[in-house]
Parts: C-alpha cells; sequence; structure tokens
C-alpha cells in the first residue's frame, strides 16, 4: 500500500483538485468526510476483488478545516490509478464546495446567501426560463393531478407554485383514473417551457402515449387544452426551440430500441409546423445517441447552437453538451458537471439561464432521488472557452457541485413551498395534487363550506391503500422538521369507513380511525400491518405527522388540539415509482359508498 500512503499527504499538500474527465472500465467513486477518517479510519471494498484501501490514522494527519477526498481507482492493473479532490471549508459569504451538504439547509439562508436543495422536495424533471424579472419552472409529476407543475421566483432561490398544466390527467391517459389506477410513475414526464410569439410554450413527454403540447397566456393558467404533437410510446425529454429566422424546431429522445442496430436513447431533432403543434416527419434525424442519452434542451448562444442532454458514463449521469455553427452538425462535445452520487445524487435535468447582469446559473433536479425525492438545486455557470461550465471548475475544465454561494438577485422575500389550508377559497391550493385524477362526485369545497369534504368509496382492491381513490397530497420535504397537522370532523363517518392521514411512495404508513357498530377506534397501518388504539368518542379529531431530516416519521393524535399523544410505530418514509413520499389525507370504505370526512384545516410546517 506504499503508492496509498505517497499519495495522499501529496494531494493534501497540493489543496488543488486532480480530477480526471473520464474514469477507466471498472473505475469507483468513494466520498468520505476528513473528519470520519481522522476519527475512525475508512475501508472501501470492492465485492468482486476484495481490494481493500485502509486510512493510516497513526501515520498522517488531517488539519480540522479539510472537508472531503473523492478517490477514483481504476482495477485490472498493477499499479491502481488514482485522482483525488480535496478542499478547506471557506467562508459562508463567498461560492463553497462543501464535500457533504448540511443536514437540512436549504434555500434562502436570509444572509444574502443560499444552501442547497432550493427545493427540498419532489420537483423532478426540473426546465427554468427567465421572462422579463420573472423565472418560470415547469417540473414533472407523473400520475398525480393536476399535472406538470409551475412555479415562479424573482430570484432563482424562493419559489412559489402557481399552477399546473394539465387539469384532467385522464385527457393523456384514461388509465390515469382514479378507478384505474395502474400508471404508478408514468403520466407526465419530462419537458420543457419556453416563452415564444406572446404565448408560455410547454412540451412533455408521456411514455405511452408520445409528446403533448399546451399553451398558455398566463403561466399561472389556464392552460390550453393539451395536444398531442407526436404520438408514439416511448419519447421522452421534449425540448422547442426556434431560430432566428422564426422556423421551429423539436428535439426529443426515443428510449426504445429503433433502427438496424436495435439501438436505444436516440436523440432525435425535427422541425415543427408554422403552428408549432406538429412535427415535420420528413425532417426526422438522429443528432445524438450515447448510454441513456435524454433530458434535452437546445439553446442559441452568440451564434452557436448549444444541445444539453445527460449520459450514464462511469462515474454516473453526467450532464454534457454538444455545440455546433449548424444544426446539421459537426457537433463538439463537453462534460460540464462531475457527479458523486452518494453526495450530490447526480443533477442532470435542467435549464440554463441568464440574468439580467450577464451572470448564468443552472437550476436541476438531483437525479439520484431519495425518500423526499428528486430535489432541487442551483448551481453557479461560468463560461469557460465557450462551454458553460457547472459548479466550481476544476482542473481538468469540469464544474463540481456547490452546495452553498450568494444568491444572484437579492431583495426579495422567502417563500413557502408548503400550504396550510382552512378551504374557505373557491378551489383548492396549487400546492394540492391528487394520487391520479380524482372522482370529482366525491369530493367537495361547497357541500359545507369551510370544509374539504371526501366521500369514501370501496378502494380498487378491499382494504388495500394504495387502491383508494381521491387521496389529496402535498410534498414531503426534506428539513430539520415538518409538521403535517388534520383537524377533521367524523361525525359523517359509517360503518366500515376508514379515514386519515397517510405517507406513501413505495409503502405506506396512515394513521386514523375506522368505524365499526357505531364504534369509531384509532387505526395504524404500515403496509397492511394493521393496529388498532383506543375509542374515540369525540367527532372533532386532530391527526399529526412529525419527521425530520432523516425522513423518519411518527404520527400523533389530539382530541383537544392542545396534547398530541404518541400512536404508532415510527416509519421510514420511501422513494418509488420515480417519486418521492408524499403526505395527504384519504377516506375509504371497503363495504361499499357510504360515509363522509369533513377535513377544517391544514396545517403544514417545515423548518427553514
Amino acid at each position: 500500500m506504499r503508492w496509498l500512503t505517497q499519495l495522499i499527504p501529496t494531494l493534501y499538500a497540493s489543496k488543488t483538485p486532480v480530477l480526471s474527465p473520464r474514469y477507466g472500465r471498472g473505475s469507483v467513486v468513494v466520498t468520505t468526510p476528513f473528519h470520519y477518517l481522522r476519527k475512525r479510519g475508512a475501508a472501501m471494498k470492492s465485492a468482486t476483488n476484495k481490494l481493500t484501501l485502509m486510512w493510516n490514522k497513526s501515520r498522517h494527519s488531517v488539519v480540522a478545516g479539510a472537508c472531503a477526498v473523492l478517490i477514483v481507482c481504476t482495477y485490472g492493473s498493477s499499479r491502481p490509478v488514482f485522482s483525488a479532490a480535496m478542499h478547506s471549508v471557506q467562508d459562508k459569504n463567498t461560492s463553497v464546495t462543501a464535500g457533504q451538504p448540511s443536514m437540512g439547509d436549504w434555500g434562502d439562508q436570509g444572509d444574502g446567501t443560499y444552501a442547497n436543495p432550493i427545493l427540498p422536495g419532489d420537483f423532478s424533471d426540473i426546465d427554468v426560463i427567465r421572462v422579463g424579472q420573472d423565472f418560470y419552472m415547469y417540473s414533472s409529476t407523473m400520475q398525480y393531478s393536476p399535472g406538470a407543475v409551475i412555479l415562479r421566483s424573482s430570484d432563482l432561490v424562493n419559489w412559489s407554485i402557481i399552477g399546473h398544466v394539465v387539469h384532467d390527467i385522464t385527457s393523456i391517459d384514461p388509465e390515469l383514473s382514479s378507478k384505474k389506477m395502474n400508471r404508478a410513475g408514468r403520466g407526465i414526464w419530462a419537458g420543457a417551457i419556453r416563452y415564444h410569439a406572446g404565448k408560455f410554450w410547454v412540451y412533455f413527454g408521456t411514455p405511452d402515449q408520445g409528446i403533448y403540447v399546451s399553451t398558455a397566456t398566463n403561466p399561472a393558467g389556464p392552460w390550453a387544452p393539451v395536444h398531442l404533437v407526436l404520438s408514439q410510446a416511448g419519447w421522452d425529454d421534449p425540448c422547442p426551440f426556434w431560430d432566428d429566422d422564426g422556423q421551429g424546431y423539436l428535439v426529443a429522445t426515443h428510449f426504445q430500441p429503433e433502427g438496424p442496430q436495435h439501438t436505444r436513447y436516440n436523440i432525435h431533432l425535427f422541425q415543427m409546423t408554422p403552428d408549432s403543434n406538429g412535427l415535420v416527419a420528413s425532417s426526422d434525424r438522429i443528432i445524438h445517441q450515447s448510454r441513456g442519452s435524454e433530458a434535452n434542451k437546445l439553446y442559441k448562444i452568440n451564434g452557436l447552437y448549444y444541445h444539453y442532454y445527460s449520459e450514464v458514463a462511469l462515474e454516473g449521469r453526467v450532464i454534457m453538451m454538444e455545440r455546433s455553427k449548424s444544426l446539421d452538425g459537426p457537433w463538439q462535445i463537453h462534460q460540464l458537471i462531475h457527479v458523486h452520487a452518494a453526495v450530490d445524487k447526480e443533477p442532470n435535468q435542467g435549464g440554463l439561464i441568464k440574468l439580467p447582469s450577464g451572470k448564468w446559473y443552472f437550476v436541476s433536479h438531483q437525479g439520484r432521488g431519495d425518500w423526499e425525492g428528486r430535489a432541487g438545486v442551483l448551481l453557479p455557470v461560468t463560461w469557460a472557452n465557450g462551454w458553460p461550465i457547472i459548479g466550481r471548475i476544476g482542473t481538468d475544465g469540469i464544474g463540481n457541485m456547490i452546495w452553498r454561494a450568494k444568491k444572484p438577485i437579492l431583495g426579495f422575500p422567502l417563500t413557502e413551498l408548503s400550504a396550510s389550508d382552512e378551504f374557505s377559497s373557491p378551489g383548492l391550493k396549487p400546492q394540492w395534487e391528487w394520487n391520479y385524477q380524482p372522482d370529482a362526485t366525491k369530493w367537495s369545497l361547497t357541500e359545507r363550506p369551510g370544509f374539504l369534504r371526501l366521500r369514501a368509496s370501496p378502494p380498487l382492491r378491499p382494504y388495500d391503500f394504495k387502491t383508494i381513490g381521491n387521496v389529496i397530497t402535498q410534498r414531503s420535504f426534506r428539513t430539520r422538521k415538518d409538521e403535517f397537522t388534520v383537524r377533521v370532523d367524523l361525525s359523517g363517518m359509517a360503518n366500515g369507513q376508514e379515514a386519515g392521514i397517510a405517507h406513501f411512495a413505495t409503502t405506506y404508513a396512515t394513521a386514523g380511525v375506522v368505524q365499526s357498530d357505531g364504534i369509531r377506534r384509532l387505526l395504524f397501518d404500515s403496509n397492511g400491518a394493521k393496529t388498532q388504539g383506543p375509542v374515540i368518542a369525540k367527532n372533532i379529531l386532530w391527526l399529526r405527522s412529525v419527521w425530520h431530516f432523516d425522513g423518519i416519521n411518527q404520527f400523533y393524535f389530539s382530541t383537544d388540539g392542545h396534547v398530541f399523544q404518541m400512536f404508532g410505530r415510527p416509519y421510514q418514509l420511501t422513494w418509488g415509482n420515480y417519486r418521492g413520499d408524499r403526505i395527504g389525507i384519504f377516506t375509504s370504505n371497503s363495504t361499499g359508498i357510504s360515509g363522509y370526512l369533513d377535513v377544517d384545516s391544514v396545517q403544514y410546517q417545515i423548518a427553514r
């Protein structure tokens, strides 16, 4: 191990990034906080060759300010090849590339800086544009309705949900109905938002139907009914582009096998029809193909065409860019940022933004989802040799993740991503989304003004929470502490009815009440393992879920709104079907269509 003991002091003495742009066959990336090495030593083991790399803490010391080391080891040779990056934690008021994100810090820090993520919840497949002084974001929603969420910001850090593009997702696919519920993780996928000819345009892909477009003069809506631009399964990640002469183009990925070689993830470029609602079939050409190539965006900057995409490399899914003087090529290619999946969760789907000041930024989701889903991050962009390098530039000309930096624009207040609600407005707040398209006859804001009434009906499979219709949800955010409390009126419940609050993704846990023979009892359900609790004699009940950065929740109940008692077991929030955990309100009755739940209020607080 002499080569290792000689390497690390050399890297520490230089304190400069030394990262290979591409890693050879069999490479492995390890990210290790220095304080962990200093205290305990560390080992990396390969299951295939049992190679173990040990840190000898008695021979090498680490200064407390040092943050992390990234080690790349290539197997298959007598002398493993290493690259590493090491840096020190800087002052908070400068751009900082910490080896690990802070546990719970997010967004606007109130001192002119921000921390990533800026969106600590499930905002997947992000695209962003600037129109005037405002920024607008598109994010995919899969089977949730309304679909294709739109957010607005004045400073790229503080965002608010303002609306959705598709209010009836069964207009895309009838299987997205709460009466079918067999499209989890499908529905509305990645897309792009653009402003052209006085209108906002959103193009998005659905894996089973093709590519859709909708337009609006106000990004908060209403949006025009969706129009099918390309009717064929297997397409995703479309982006429109209008050239200086007004000709429109659409770039998109076909992820199904095609052509004589049956290649997948071919990126196609089409000319669009004059109304931008259709494609000129004869113009179809493939401009790129690589492993997993997707996440398309197309820009024209200083006379050059830039095609943004991501692909799967040995270090993970990486952001790439190709540029050309012509859409016909030839194209030059450059990697824009390194990924270290265990730490930065692979930023990839996103959009480049130019500020009025001339500075550039990149907004992206973290592609490797955890229980919070694919959270949103903001990274500065530096143009180097004609390439928009994302994050902190390394000596290899490729960027690296940044966790804290100065805000791009100052002077704007904090915004709220979650929504508390007393249901006094004529419509639901835009933070609410249903799991699948709801049955409109089974919910109301008018039958009892000031309440959300949810009518019970049988789940598609008896006693199976995952097939309950009309579950209304918000995203579960990942902060230091999150608290979701509902006040419900149980007086409309019927025998056989269950009602309460739930966390769900791959797995689920619910806390609520079940009524049998006129008696209501608390009921905790964790993936079908049900536990009954005490009798609830009063009609008014408060239910609460509390979770922290680790994603472990605990349910509580109260009959007076002041004293809350713990109920049920702790539950680990999960991820699945490309979605993070959701917190929701539900009711069902496996014995028939009978009973209702009146939701008086919701208080949803997330820590700053």
